[in-house]
């Protein structure tokens, strides 16, 4: 299902972050966990290509979406995955209906506000946010604004959903309400997830593989149900020499 070697390092002055980890799951529901300055999103904008390693590979059912000893590396369209971002990234300027649709234009030209998808009737009703159709961003909460910022990822019929951090901006009652949300939706449709969080009970109620990241490193993992969590003591090894060192130790999540 999941397949990462990641090696990355990151310059600002004279600071640095060696973003280096190796995991693997045959699981469908995964929860990156950590705190601030783990690399959680710096691993999730590699899978989605908004971030190019150094070295590794990125591989998703199967599919090579980078591999830097091959030569590959999609482009953010061609890796076919929803993004939900931390901050949802609506666009100000267009409407509820115009912001879900906007994923399923060629190139980037803004839909015209007239113009009715069938996809985006489909999850404006999924998500209960049809009475919002014609509204602006601004106008919205903030648990509509992550409904919307849903929908336009779920609309393009993406092979994998990536979400940062969805609930870190809602207040406990409504944070609950949108995890069992998405616990639903992802059970009902069995689409690939992804999910990074600095919440424990983000990784409890959605996680079936909980990997905990620390540094930009694997610091163990978690399976859902396992009595305990696998104890990882990663190498610091490369990822352009095949990053060895968790995997001779660790059997793969399953």
């Amino acid at each position: 299902m999941f397949d990462m070697a990641i090696d990355k390092v990151l310059h600002s002055g004279e600071r640095h972050f060696h973003l280096q980890l190796q995991w693997r799951s045959e699981h469908r529901r995964v929860v990156l966990l950590g705190g601030s300055g783990a690399g959680k999103t710096l691993t999730l904008k590699a899978i989605a290509g908004l971030l190019q390693p150094d070295a590794g590979h990125i591989r998703v059912a199967g599919r090579a979406l980078f591999d830097a000893a091959q030569g590959i590396n999609l482009t953010p369209q061609q890796r076919h995955v929803g993004y939900v971002f931390q901050d949802y990234a609506l666009f100000p300027h267009l409407t509820v209906r115009q912001n879900i649709g906007f994923g399923l234009q060629r190139g980037w030209r803004n839909p015209r506000p007239r113009v009715r998808h069938p996809e985006v009737d489909q999850w404006l009703e999924a998500l209960h946010i049809e009475p919002l159709a014609e509204q602006m961003p601004h106008q919205l909460s903030g648990g509509q604004r992550q409904r919307v910022a849903l929908a336009r990822a779920l609309a393009a019929q993406p092979g994998a959903l990536l979400l940062d951090e969805p609930f870190s901006a809602l207040d406990p009652a409504l944070r609950q309400a949108l995890r069992d949300e998405l616990d639903s939706l992802q059970r009902r449709l069995q689409l690939p997830m992804i999910l990074i969080t600095h919440d424990p009970e983000d990784a409890r109620q959605l996680g079936d593989h909980i990997i905990h990241l620390q540094d930009g490193q694997v610091l163990r993992e978690e399976l859902a149900g396992a009595p305990g969590a696998r104890q990882i003591r990663p190498e610091r090894a490369s990822a352009s020499s095949g990053v060895p060192h968790v995997r001779s130790a660790l059997p793969v999540a399953t």
